[in-house]
């Protein structure tokens, strides 16, 4: 038989050459986590003899999927963001998708470029690290407009979309707890800016780890905006007050290392002086001087249960709704220690 006259390959040439069912061979294609390691090797094996493959992707254009999932991200440049890459990957590749990555720098006409690109069918479903439901062609899109979505990281705050995250508040109660428990008073949060609901959901587990005590502990924000420099100013706005915290909780590991940096600038020991946390647990963190203590997130795993609520959510062709919130570590390093006990250092000090 001639290649012009041969036949295309069906999922029963492949079975019959792997010496399986045509339901394991499905199974083998769509779900191959569920398929023994032996069984996916002879079915793998006679895709590739038989050609089934381009076959099995023709199929998946008539049923109009791409196999392809979009994540869309504000910044690959966040330190958070390749570990959370790899989680969602792991999950996809294990799942037999691809994952497109969209990054849009913050800018409206890059993510207007993405969505245009998601509106082709080039992906089936859709991960946002955005914070928000991103723009499509100008106005802003709807959640039923979207494929099926999953937002990580930055919750959205509507009930049509599922989310995956650190609980906020509770891990920045616990960090609050633990400065508090080395006979911290005066704690001040540095903020990641206004409007921003991250930051929002770790000042109200601030003040809840402060409502903990009998005695009463005053609650007491600086603005920043999450990035080191914003640190820094927060150390500089706070000197020009007669009364000084002796502990610092920040907003994301960035800000923290900005507020060690001015703090050493002005003369100030940390922790002698004052105690310094952070949260995310950045690579960056345990090799500054002194190491900072901070709040892990776990997120290889929250990249993974985000895309197994979105995979499952495609399969069944309902949208995923699930939420859940993954536990935060605390993790103890150089940056904190008991609060000075002379009462000279609890207010302010000359600049040197």
């Amino acid at each position: 038989m001639t290649e012009e006259t041969r036949k295309p390959a069906t999922i029963e040439d492949v079975a019959k050459l792997a010496g399986v069912s045509i339901a394991t061979v499905s199974r083998a294609i769509r779900n191959p986590e569920k398929v023994a390691e032996s069984t996916r090797k002879k079915v793998t094996a006679a895709i590739a003899r038989t050609g089934y493959t381009a076959n099995a992707m023709a199929q998946n254009l008539r049923m109009k999927r791409s196999q392809m999932v979009m994540v869309l991200a504000p910044s690959i440049a966040d330190p958070n963001f390749p570990t959370i890459l790899i989680g969602l990957e792991k999950i996809a590749n294990e799942r037999g998708y691809g994952v497109l990555i969209g990054n849009t720098e913050g800018e409206i006409a890059l993510e207007e470029a993405h969505m245009r690109f998601l509106s082709t069918g080039m992906a089936d479903g859709l991960v946002l690290l955005t914070g928000h439901v991103p723009v499509a062609g100008g106005p802003h899109a709807t959640p039923a407009q979207l494929p099926p979505t999953v937002a990580v990281g930055r919750p959205i705050e509507t009930e049509d979309l599922a989310y995956v995250g650190v609980d906020d508040v509770a891990a920045s109660k616990m960090a609050t707890e633990y400065l508090v428990s080395l006979g911290h008073r005066r704690i001040v949060y540095v903020t990641g800016g206004p409007g921003n609901i991250v930051s929002e959901h770790r000042e109200k587990g601030y003040r809840l780890g402060l409502a903990e005590y009998s005695e009463p502990l005053e609650s007491w924000s600086i603005d920043g905006d999450s990035s080191s420099e914003s640190g820094r100013a927060a150390v500089e706005r706070l000197f020009i007050k007669d009364t000084l915290p002796t502990a610092f909780f920040c907003f994301n590991d960035n800000t923290a290392i900005g507020v060690i940096s001015a703090l050493r600038l002005r003369g100030y020991r940390v922790p002698e002086d004052f105690s310094v946390i952070g949260f995310d647990d950045i690579p960056f963190a345990s090799h500054i001087t002194p190491a900072l203590t901070t709040i892990r997130q776990p997120r290889s795993q929250i990249g993974e249960r985000a895309m197994t609520f979105l995979l499952d959510g495609l399969e069944t062709r309902q949208k995923p709704r699930q939420h859940e919130l993954l536990h935060g570590d605390l993790v103890v390093r150089e940056s904190c220690g008991p609060a000075p006990s002379s009462a000279h250092q609890l207010t302010r000090r000359d600049t040197p």
